[in-house]
């Protein structure tokens, strides 16, 4: 039912809709029982016989008087928003400073006019007008309905409004995803006509964050959040994809705290098999740990020289060749080049980065074409930064519009603050890594650095602890495995010093691998490691076949 028209102190009920002689529309005139009446889409405004009448200025009229800046209805053809759709919410098209401006009409509860907000050609934004005392943007054009759609911005909400037909509620905020809580916890009350409340903010970080502010504002079970396809509704008009967005208002989920999840919502997926991860190159590492799962971090330490380099970059290898997956690798400390080569390396079992090693030029060529015929390994070239901030987009960048779904970082500890408050940066930055990986499913394998142990020396086969991992606690929390490298370099024995013992740490997934250990061979001609159970497997060290020099693992 439509709200009597204020006047002063005394209301004025209403009668009906009529034409409106100004605009043409058949209905958009309303007529109130002291012979008055108000076009809700053009302004137009005719007095009636009731004297108090005169109290009650047209909004065209408020709208000079209070420096509104004038302007005309038209369509906006970039957004797909017709006229009249503008008309409806009075949004107008104008000129400040002699540049062209969009404006979005502000009433107060009265209905009348009292600010606009102006949207220049570059998106910036400024206001005229009292913004103070403004309700939501097309507030005053709806009553009592089963359902109303809140949205992030005017032409969102007119693009939602516009796919239905412009019949069925729809409001927005007026500042946007920082200023939603604030702007409808003021008009509340206005919300109290409506059985449900749908959220369809900006499918982003902000748009969520909103959400997660707005809904508690709200009786239990009033709320329910929409989702769509692509950023926000006027994205889904402009692309043709208007039936979604009406899906997605009838088929949005009831709002509950962030973290909240009903059996209900995962019974297939528990009921899905279960599977063995993606594989490690070491068969009983994989046996072990049950192999590598998305969503997951695996954090890797060992003291210098021990071959932490080598280890990640021959499972690089393998997931490249192997597996056929695509691969991110950010190594911090190393040239692309460097990294390439020892990757190319690893693939065609040669120390390509090493001159004079016994490789050919024809071998060298040969195994960086094959890896760039797929060109499924990104290579990142931090230019001397490595600020987690600009990697962190770097890395959503892949996996969203690349699908990049495994990353290797060598090092974790390049990216802290190098202050007094290094455990403290690690520890952000872990928690950010933690969420990150959940968010876009993917899996993430990096390095750490240790600290120095309490007896010995990492290079010389010290055994790897939890505690050593600089920013440990964090590590420790976040981290699904972790993984220790040992081996003695100073060992008097060459088959010794070849010897490198891996050590699983943490396991969180069942918690059997911890405390396992791994023994690994290195074959200094192919830059390869291969899994051992004695010295006598192991051979001369040279494990190659005399006749056709090739490894035999």
């Amino acid at each position: 039912m439509e709200q009597a028209w204020r006047m002063g102190k005394s209301e004025v009920s209403f009668t009906g809709h009529e034409p409106c002689p100004e605009c043409g529309s058949s209905d958009a005139l309303a007529r109130y029982a002291d012979g008055h009446a108000y076009c809700f889409r053009c302004q137009h405004y005719e007095h009636g016989d009731n004297t108090g009448a005169a109290d009650v200025q047209p909004r065209r009229r408020q709208a000079i008087a209070t420096g509104l800046i004038e302007g005309t209805f038209a369509a906006l053809i970039k957004r797909g928003i017709t006229e009249e759709t503008c008309r409806k919410f009075g949004y107008r098209v104008g000129t400040l400073g002699g540049k062209g401006v969009q404006l979005a009409d502000y009433c107060d509860e009265t209905g009348a006019v009292i600010a606009q907000k102006v949207r220049g050609a570059d998106k910036s934004f400024s206001t005229v007008g009292n913004f103070k005392a403004v309700q939501l943007f097309g507030q005053h054009l709806w009553g009592a309905s089963r359902k109303i759609v809140v949205t992030e911005g005017e032409i969102d909400c007119m693009s939602v409004s516009q796919i239905q037909s412009n019949k069925w509620p729809v409001v927005s905020v007026p500042n946007g995803a920082q200023g939603a809580a604030k702007a409808i916890a003021r008009n509340l009350k206005f919300f109290d006509q409506f059985e449900q409340v749908v959220l369809m903010f900006d499918m982003d970080e902000a748009g969520r964050e909103a959400v997660a502010e707005c809904a508690p504002l709200f009786p239990v079970g009033k709320v329910a959040v929409a989702s769509l396809p692509l950023k926000d509704p006027s994205e889904m008009l402009m692309t043709g994809r208007g039936a979604e967005v009406i899906n997605a208002i009838w088929q949005a989920k009831p709002w509950r705290p962030e973290g909240s999840v009903k059996l209900s919502d995962i019974r297939e997926a528990m009921k899905a098999p279960i599977r063995l991860g993606l594989p490690w190159f070491l068969p009983s590492l994989t046996e072990l740990t049950y192999g590598r799962r998305y969503g997951e971090i695996y954090t890797l330490g060992a003291g210098t020289g021990v071959g932490k380099t080598d280890f990640l970059t021959q499972q690089i290898a393998y997931d490249l060749t192997t597996l056929k997956e695509k691969v991110s690798v950010i190594f911090l400390e190393q040239q692309p080049v460097e990294t390439g080569l020892r990757i190319a390396g690893k693939a065609c079992g040669r120390t390509l980065h090493i001159p004079g090693s016994g490789w050919t030029d024809v071998e060298r060529d040969a195994a960086i074409d094959s890896l760039c015929s797929t060109d499924d390994l990104d290579l990142y070239d931090h230019f001397g930064c490595a600020e987690w901030d600009r990697l962190q987009s770097h890395i959503r960048y892949l996996a969203k519009a690349e699908g990049y779904r495994i990353f290797y970082l060598d090092h974790l500890t390049a990216l802290a603050d190098t202050g007094a408050d290094e455990r403290g940066s690690l520890e952000k930055i872990m928690g950010s890594m933690g969420s990150l990986v959940k968010e876009l499913d993917i899996m993430l394998i990096l390095v750490s650095h240790l600290t120095t142990p309490e007896h010995g020396s990492h290079e010389e086969g010290a055994r790897v602890t939890i505690r050593q991992f600089k920013g440990s606690r964090a590590i420790g929390f976040w981290s699904h495995y972790m993984i220790g490298l040992e081996r003695d370099q100073q060992d008097e024995d060459v088959q010794s010093r070849q010897v490198t013992t891996l050590r699983i740490l943490k396991d969180r997934y069942t918690g059997k691998a911890t405390g396992q250990t791994l023994q690994l061979a290195y074959d200094p001609l192919t830059g390869l490691s291969k899994e051992v159970t004695s010295f006598d497997q192991m051979g001369s060290g040279l494990t190659h076949d005399p006749a056709t020099g090739e490894c035999p693992f």
